[in-house]
Formats: structure tokens, C-alpha cells, sequence
């Protein structure tokens, strides 16, 4: 075998590159509304400040101070339209109001049908976590045909090292549809 061709390293940047895809996941499930406060919520939100499009977090402060409210405390009381009208605005379909620089974000309950809404807007997102893994997958293998090819590895040494893939692979598309397992139980749980 050949000094260029590391196994070791490469299946260490497959696992990071895999890894990368399923943190991408859990930060969209994050997003996805299950009737509990989470100040992961809001993290997608976005706020015009300064003459730019900001993050939420990036002006105020959010925390869950009871079980079906959030709270943002805005820094800066000028923005504090801005928030009331980025969380709005978000498609999470929050009302929030506002209370000098504190901006108070109640959680409805979800109903039934919205439940279902957001268990496939999850399966989405596990199949584009999926489509991502096989996409690494798809790039390793056939950087071992290339290798196999040009004789930096054997034909029995590319079959093993393909198998090693695939179970790296099987591994992180368990990862994923167990969390979408446990994201489904969280949103359908009333």
C-alpha cells in the first residue's frame, strides 16, 4: 500500500464530514415548534438592525422562563420593534408582545394537524441529512475506484475499504433516523 493512500485519515474525515451533517439536523430540528419552549426556537430568526439583517441572538438575550413562554431582552430599546416584527415574520406562527426592552414569545399549544405538518417538515429534513451522507459516501467511494485505478491500492484493498464506507455510513443513517424518531415522539407528544 501506498504512502498517499491513509485509510485512517480518510475515514476520520468522512466521520467529521458525516458528523457535520447530522449537528446540520439537529440545529433545523431546533427550529421545528413541539409546543415546549426552547430558545433554540428562535434561533433561525433574523432581525433588521443596524442597517443589517442580524441574528435574534445577536441583540437581546432569550430564555424560557416557564414551560410555554419565551423571552427576549433586547439590548438596545430601538430594536425592540425590529424583534417584535422578525419573530412575527418567522412563519413560526408566534405572537409576540412587547414590554419595554423585554419581548415576551407565548408558545400555543399545536393542534393535531399542525403536529402532522411538523413531522414531515422533520422527515425533510432527515432525508436532506440522508441525501448528504450518501453524497459523502458517493465522493469516498469513488475516490477509492481512482485509487484502485492508479495502483495506490489493491482490488481486495479497495473491496475492504468500501466496506468500511458503507458501515460508516450505515452508522450515521442510524443516527439519523433514530433522531427523527425522537423528534417525531417530541412534537406528536401533547
Amino acid at each position: 500500500m501506498s504512502d498517499t493512500f491513509n485509510i485512517t485519515e480518510i475515514k476520520k474525515d468522512l466521520s467529521r464530514r458525516m458528523e457535520g451533517a447530522v449537528d446540520v439536523l439537529h440545529q433545523e430540528f431546533g427550529g421545528l415548534r413541539t409546543g415546549r419552549a426552547a430558545t433554540s426556537l428562535l434561533d433561525t430568526i433574523t432581525v433588521s438592525a443596524y442597517g443589517a439583517e442580524m441574528p435574534l441572538n445577536q441583540v437581546g438575550t432569550v430564555s424560557a422562563p416557564e414551560p410555554r413562554m419565551l423571552s427576549v431582552q433586547v439590548w438596545d430599546k430601538g430594536l425592540v420593534a425590529s424583534v417584535v416584527k422578525g419573530i412575527m415574520e418567522s412563519g413560526l406562527g408566534l405572537n409576540p408582545s412587547s414590554d419595554g426592552q423585554l419581548v415576551r414569545v407565548p408558545i400555543p399549544a399545536l393542534t393535531e394537524e399542525r403536529r402532522q405538518e411538523l413531522t414531515k417538515v422533520a422527515a425533510r429534513y432527515a432525508e436532506e441529512a440522508r441525501v448528504a451522507i450518501r453524497n459523502i459516501r458517493r465522493h469516498a467511494m469513488d475516490g477509492l475506484k481512482t485509487a484502485e485505478k492508479e495502483g495506490e491500492i489493491s482490488q481486495d484493498q479497495q473491496r475492504e475499504f468500501s466496506d468500511e464506507v458503507q458501515k460508516l455510513t450505515d452508522q450515521y443513517v442510524g443516527k439519523i433516523d433514530e433522531s427523527l424518531k425522537n423528534k417525531d415522539q417530541e412534537i406528536m407528544q401533547v
